[in-house]
């Protein structure tokens, strides 16, 4: 499938990648699918960008976006939800060894773009790529995104939203609509040209996987993922790095991660199918 994007984020480690495709299919056999796409990074060390050794532990969440997913698919399937559904998970560990990505290495996604890796810890936008391209071979109604992105969506939301982008504002208003009905918030997040420029204007190649100055770093994130989206196709991309953690203060949610935002998912996708 040419995922150099995806396969890149896996050299490091002596586990091999996994792509997994989940199929929900209890819709009408001639409507098209919604797709979802989880990050699932089974461990994130940082790679050879190796993050600090405080915490480290809790990376083996970093796949708490493929996690929600299921979830939220298995309550479809629980509640017997009428849908078509494909969900998509990249699965990898990012992991530093003599033969990982270097920063400043160069790899071309499944949609022929070139990407620059100068920062190995951003590789769950790396995985995310290439399924988003992979997601076009559905001719999906839309295309929803979930991971455990961004340290910067934690800097501005906390744990009491979920970040969203889109381009779409009608999906959106569903979604926030959901939210609003489980109590497992989102909040919507600027996805305008200026972040685009910041990662996409260079001679030497399509993309940096890192913006080339400081801040907004979920919102970069976020034009670096748009730049994989199928043409024409509704987007949303959930940032949840700010609600994935154990939290005392949220008396219904049991210890450990928490699974947000699966409750809201699942809310959505039902609407989604009452509207079709």
């Amino acid at each position: 499938q040419k995922m150099f994007s995806f396969l890149s984020v896996a050299k490091g480690s002596i586990e091999p990648p996994k792509f997994v495709e989940i199929s929900y299919s209890k819709g009408n056999t001639n409507e098209n699918p919604f797709v979802l796409v989880g990050k699932g990074v089974t461990f994130d060390s940082g790679g050879i960008s190796l993050k600090p050794s405080a915490s480290m532990d809790d990376m083996r969440a970093d796949m708490g976006g493929a996690a929600a997913c299921v979830g939220a698919i298995f309550g479809l399937a629980k509640l017997n939800v009428e849908a078509n559904i494909k969900l998509l998970i990249p699965m990898v560990e990012n992991m530093p060894s003599g033969s990982a990505t270097k920063p400043g290495d160069i790899f071309t996604a499944r949609n022929g773009k070139t990407i620059c890796v100068n920062n190995t810890d951003a590789e769950g936008r790396l995985i995310l790529a290439d399924a988003l391209c992979y997601s076009s071979e559905f001719n999906p109604k839309w295309v929803l995104d979930v991971a455990t992105l961004t340290g910067a969506v934690a800097v501005a939301l906390g744990d009491a939203a979920t970040g969203v982008f889109s381009n779409s504002n009608a999906l959106y208003n569903d979604l926030e609509n959901a939210g609003s009905h489980t109590g497992d918030r989102v909040w919507r997040m600027p996805l305008w040209k200026h972040y685009t420029k910041k990662v996409a204007e260079n001679t030497a190649y399509d993309v940096n996987n890192i913006s080339k100055s400081k801040g907004g770093g979920s919102c970069t994130a976020a034009a670096f993922l748009r730049e994989f989206v199928p043409e024409k196709c509704n987007w949303m991309h959930l940032d949840i790095a700010g609600v994935m953690g154990p939290q005392d203060d949220t008396p219904y949610l049991s210890k450990g991660m928490t699974g947000r935002p699966t409750r809201t998912l699942i809310e959505f996708i039902k609407s989604q199918t009452d509207r079709c």
